[in-house]
């Protein structure tokens, strides 16, 4: 019952800075009571601390997914200046690719990692912006965006699964990077999700999911939970925080990179696509050309109509 208690208290602390707070879990901590200062010989002399303490107080992190963001942007206005987006045909048929569940679920997800990323972003630079109110409604602002993503996450983990897992066809995809450094029109080697999908599906559920874990770990760090303060796993819980903030920051940067190709993708560099998830239709020669081999598929089942594009272009040999 007083671990239930204490784990409730935790989730009060969201909305709570107050002492009464402080004293039922953060006194009673190794991090924040007296041991703070009792194993400060330990935690110094840990050959992981040094290593530690430069990355967290250099801006290392920070740094890296500033940078990884501005690069992607700067890629982004290239391409779309250089090489410019892609518009299909919005004249002729649509095929349905995703039912009310699948755009109520990726909605979900997506409004949260709306919220995810930039206030992570701003966690990073708390100091930068000046710490206080702001930084600390972003930090609450980012615990319920994970709460919603962790609800939406198995669903849509176990629904695209099948589709996401590699093909041999990926291969083709990955070397002609799918078509997009091309003005030209042709068929290209990818199914209803193509390799630039299943990757960005790979780091949004897995890397998602280890994030929502090492993210509870810190913020449950000061409660008397087994997995959160390290008793379970045989560690301190100085070593949670230290190994859960690196993987944290990390994926953190790597899948604010990933965010924004997703968005550039939808939303500018293949005209209407976005509509796809709103709607759940996709257009006709949108599907024959990035998705052939998905078109071959709904073929053979019967679930379309040939399509009056094959007279334009030329199929691919259909997958074995």
């Amino acid at each position: 019952m007083r671990k239930i208690f204490i784990l409730l208290c935790s989730f009060a602390g969201l909305f709570a800075y107050n002492e009464e707070f402080k004293k039922a879990i953060q006194y009673n901590s190794s991090v924040w009571g007296k041991a703070r200062v009792e194993n400060i010989d330990t935690y110094y002399n840990h050959p992981f601390a040094e290593w530690f303490v430069w990355l967290q107080s250099s801006g290392f992190f920070a740094n890296l997914a500033l940078f990884a963001i501005i690069a992607v942007l700067v890629a982004f206005v290239g391409h779309y200046a250089i090489v410019g987006p892609k518009s299909f045909s919005h004249d002729h048929g649509k095929v349905y690719a995703f039912n009310v569940i699948e755009r109520l679920t990726h909605a979900v997800a997506a409004l949260s990692w709306v919220i995810l990323v930039p206030t992570g972003i701003i966690m990073m630079f708390g100091e930068e912006f000046g710490g206080g109110f702001f930084v600390r409604l972003c930090k609450n602002l980012h615990g319920i965006a994970t709460i919603l993503f962790a609800i939406v996450l198995p669903y849509m983990f176990f629904k695209w699964l099948f589709r996401m897992l590699p093909a041999t066809y990926d291969a083709r995809w990955a070397i002609m990077v799918g078509g997009y450094l091309s003005k030209n029109k042709k068929p290209i080697p990818a199914g209803k999700f193509n390799l630039g999908q299943k990757a960005w599906f790979w780091v949004c559920m897995g890397g998602g999911f280890v994030m929502v874990i090492t993210g509870a770990l810190m913020y449950f760090l000061d409660t008397q939970i087994p997995v959160a303060n390290g008793a379970f796993l045989g560690m301190t819980q100085i070593d949670i925080l230290r190994l859960s903030a690196i993987i944290h920051n990390i994926l953190g940067a790597a899948c604010a990179v990933f965010l924004l190709v997703h968005i550039y993708m939808a939303v500018f560099c293949i005209k209407g696509s976005i509509h796809a998830i709103i709607n759940g239709y996709k257009e006709e020669e949108e599907v024959y050309i990035l998705h052939h081999y998905w078109y071959q598929e709904l073929l053979r089942k019967g679930k379309i109509k040939p399509s009056v594009f094959e007279k334009e272009y030329t199929n691919l040999k259909p997958v074995k």
